[in-house]
This record gives structure tokens, C-alpha cells and sequence, in this order.
């Protein structure tokens, strides 16, 4: 295969993943490693997730791997055998599978950056690799319910306005790397108890445990996997799922629903509403909550303005 990027105009993509009769499984799975050539790992991880039929994004930086994709079920055995044998590093990687069956990429993306995740950290003696203690399910249970125990919700505040565990501390942002710098100054108070952080799939809050660490928080937590792994851990366990209202994703879904809890409010009329969209105003493109009344008073717009 000589091209290693996508050649056709996105519109045409998103017809044709609409249309498709293929059963896809929508994944996601990270790691930090070195990568010692971002660009040489990008095109080989490029070229067999086109020939599995991959959609999604998946951004390479020195730092590892982060990928949230799309794949036919008939595909995702040979997909799982390329990555275990491709590096080392990959061999078993914790893949998370999405809570939902709707269609969620319609392009595949796979990109070299600088990092992973955006997170604005330049301290030379910072080590990504000494993290939290991970949990899984059971012990985010018990933890839910102690009140000596801290949560802090690690994903921006979007996120946190359709779903979050009960009293879980917001740390207001629209930015992993700006919120990195508040949960420092937001929980200074906590340093000695224990604190729990958690994030969609676990990528940002295994940094932010070891960002805690770093300047001096002594019991730091991570629930493996974030809210995708817990809500299957706790399914797979029989146990409770404590998670309350939606689970916002980055795709064409927007969210995937948890709980039948409606923790939130339309923008227009202050309703509950937990139902994300893009205003239809492409010059705006505001992400709002809005119900379906609304939706229908101001043709899918944020506001009259728009509309018109």
C-alpha cells in the first residue's frame, strides 16, 4: 500500500459508514512507552488498521500509543493478533469495548504529536510511569462510600455536566492540560487522604495520578480503565453500577448512557436534558444540551440568532 492517509472527502466517509450494513465494535485502548520512532510506528500502525477496515483516531507520540476506533466484529480477532504481536509493549493491552452499538467513526485519523494528551507538563523530573494505585470496581464501590475518600472527576466539564459518581469534585476547565494546573490548587487541602480520579478510559486520570503525586499527594487512586472499564468490571461482577447519567465520548455518538439518571439541564429552556449537539449554525457549532422541544422551537440553532 503506498498512500498511508485517507484520500476521500469526509462527507462521502460519513455517508458510507451511515449506510453500511457491517456490525462494527467501537474500541479504545492507550499506553505510555517510549515510541523512539513516532513517524516509522505511524504509518506501520496506519497500513494494517486500513487493511482491517479501522476507523477512528489514533494519535503516535514518543510518549506511546492512544487510539478510540472502530472495527467490523468480523475483524476485531485478526486486529487484537496484529497489535499483541506488532510491538511488545502492546502485547495484551487492556482494550476497552465501548457501552453502545451505535456507529461512532466514519474516517481513519492516525496522527504523530507531540504527546498523547495534551497536558502542558515540561518538569524534567516529572515520571509519567509512577501512577496511582489502580481499582476496578468492587474497590471503587466501597471507596464511594467512604466518606474520608476523595473523587475527583478528571475530564472537562462538558463531560461532567450529563454523568458523574455522586459528590465526585468537578475540576472546572475545558482543557486536560488547564485542569492540571486547578486540581493542584483545587485539592492542596487533600494532601494526606485518599483521592480517586477517573476519566472515560483512563488515559488522562493515569497521568493526572502521577501529576498528584509528583507535587506531594500521598494516596492517590485510578479506576483501571475509567468509567468504560468500571461500568464492565461491574457488570461482569454482578455489582452496582454507581455511575449516574451519561458517559460523554468524543464520535459521532456523543454519549453513551450508564444510568437512566438526568442530571442535567437544556441551555435554552432549563428543562432536564442530557442530549448534546452541535448548533446547526456551522459558523457557531456551539456543543450545547438541548430537549427535543427546543430542538424543534430553534431548528437544532443554540439561539434565534443562529437561526436566522
Amino acid at each position: 500500500m503506498s498512500v498511508l492517509y485517507n484520500t476521500v472527502a469526509k462527507k462521502e466517509l460519513k455517508k458510507r459508514m451511515l449506510s453500511e450494513q457491517v456490525q462494527r465494535l467501537t474500541l479504545s485502548f492507550y499506553k505510555y512507552f517510549n515510541i523512539l520512532e513516532p513517524q516509522i510506528y505511524r504509518d506501520k500502525i496506519y497500513e494494517n488498521f486500513y487493511k482491517y477496515d479501522v476507523l477512528g483516531r489514533v494519535y503516535i507520540a514518543k510518549e506511546g500509543i492512544n487510539a478510540q476506533i472502530s472495527v467490523p466484529i468480523k475483524n476485531y480477532f485478526f486486529l487484537k493478533k496484529f497489535l499483541y504481536a506488532f510491538d511488545s509493549e502492546l502485547n495484551c493491552i487492556r482494550i476497552n469495548k465501548s457501552l453502545s452499538s451505535k456507529k461512532s467513526f466514519w474516517v481513519l485519523s492516525v496522527k504523530v504529536r507531540k504527546k498523547i494528551v495534551s497536558d502542558g507538563i515540561n518538569e524534567s523530573f516529572f515520571n509519567p510511569k509512577n501512577t496511582g494505585v489502580y481499582i476496578k470496581s468492587k474497590e471503587t464501590n466501597i471507596m464511594l462510600n467512604d466518606k474520608e475518600t476523595i473523587f475527583v472527576d478528571m475530564r472537562n466539564s462538558y463531560e461532567y455536566a450529563i454523568g458523574h459518581f455522586k459528590n465526585a469534585v468537578e475540576i472546572k476547565s475545558s482543557t486536560f492540560r488547564e485542569q492540571l494546573k486547578n486540581v493542584i490548587k483545587i485539592m492542596k487541602y487533600a494532601k494526606e487522604k485518599k483521592i480517586v480520579m477517573y476519566c472515560t478510559g483512563g488515559i488522562r486520570c493515569e497521568k493526572a495520578t502521577s501529576w498528584m503525586l509528583f507535587n506531594g499527594f500521598k494516596y492517590v487512586y485510578h479506576i483501571e480503565g475509567g468509567i468504560i472499564g468500571y461500568v464492565h468490571d461491574a457488570k461482569k461482577n454482578n455489582l452496582p453500577i454507581l455511575f449516574k447519567g451519561k458517559n460523554f465520548v468524543f464520535d459521532y455518538r456523543m454519549s453513551e448512557k450508564i444510568s437512566d439518571d438526568i442530571i442535567s439541564s437544556c441551555y435554552q429552556c432549563k428543562n432536564l436534558s442530557d442530549n448534546y449537539v452541535n448548533c446547526k449554525n456551522n459558523i457557531c457549532h456551539l456543543l450545547f444540551i438541548q430537549c427535543k422541544n427546543c430542538a424543534n422551537i430553534f431548528d437544532g440553532c443554540c439561539s434565534f440568532k443562529c437561526m436566522k
